[in-house]
């Protein structure tokens, strides 16, 4: 990755100033959500995830203006996302639109930490809830990036909640065929982009667009493959350090504007 430059940019916007250097490499953000499933009686054992309800575990990856840039969908719904996300940068089918050198999506600490894909740090606080209220700021570089990353990737819950508001079908699937099911998930995506690009003011988006949502953090190893991304430890390592480079640059910033 190239060296950060700990230059801040200037702007009237105090929060676009805050994330500028974060944003100015961040593509966007990569989660996975559990999308309703109907699925024989034999079946359901692994379809029933964490709140043993019968769903289908969905991919998605978004941009920073609440559209959706990639959906995979149709895995059961006990599948932890590693293994989801895995999967959909490594098979060539998928056309998993990778980023190009330099950028990186935002992703959870579940996540691979390899070149591209970015989680935040372990073991610090990191929900937008824990930094609430009077002497709850961030209190150093590790903690002030995970603050700033869960703010990023909170976008991608707020397309989640538009998705499923809007389509009701998504907490309620109909019998219909398995193999058609994936296929509601993607359709009702592409819808949503289409009303977010052309129906600006769309009430259900500027009802969510501001709104700040509980995000989960799926902390699950990922098992490795043999494939065309590259996630041997000499990567990780790399992306590693990348991030403390750039947390060291966001606390020096932070400390300077206090």
């Amino acid at each position: 990755m190239d060296d950060i430059n700990s230059s801040s940019s200037s702007s009237s916007d105090e929060e676009f100033q805050d994330f500028m250097m974060f944003l100015d490499k961040c593509i966007g953000a990569i989660d996975g959500t559990h999308i309703s499933a109907h699925v024989p009686a034999e079946k359901q054992v692994s379809y029933r995830g964490r709140k043993s309800i019968v769903t289908q575990n969905v991919l998605c990856a978004c941009n920073f203006n609440m559209m959706f840039t990639f959906v995979y969908a149709g895995w059961e719904g006990t599948t932890n996302d590693s293994r989801v996300f895995v999967d959909a940068i490594t098979t060539s089918e998928n056309k998993f639109p990778l980023p190009k050198e330099g950028e990186y999506y935002v992703v959870d600490s579940g996540f691979p930490c390899t070149m591209g894909f970015l989680p935040p740090f372990r073991g610090e606080r990191y929900h937008l809830q824990e930094y609430h209220g009077r002497g709850r700021q961030p209190r150093g570089p590790k903690e002030l990036f995970n603050y700033r990353h869960s703010s990023l990737r909170n976008v991608i819950e707020r397309f989640f909640g538009v998705l499923k508001a809007r389509f009701r079908i998504l907490k309620m699937m109909p019998p219909y065929k398995q193999s058609r099911q994936p296929l509601i998930v993607i359709a009702c995506c592409t819808l949503h982009n289409f009303i977010r690009k052309w129906a600006q003011n769309d009430v259900m988006f500027t009802q969510w667009e501001e709104e700040e949502q509980e995000i989960e953090d799926e902390e699950a190893s990922t098992s490795g493959s043999n494939n065309s991304i590259d996630l041997s430890d000499e990567v990780a390592t790399a992306m590693a350090a990348y991030r403390n480079q750039l947390s060291q640059v966001m606390w020096h910033d932070y400390v300077i504007q206090m």
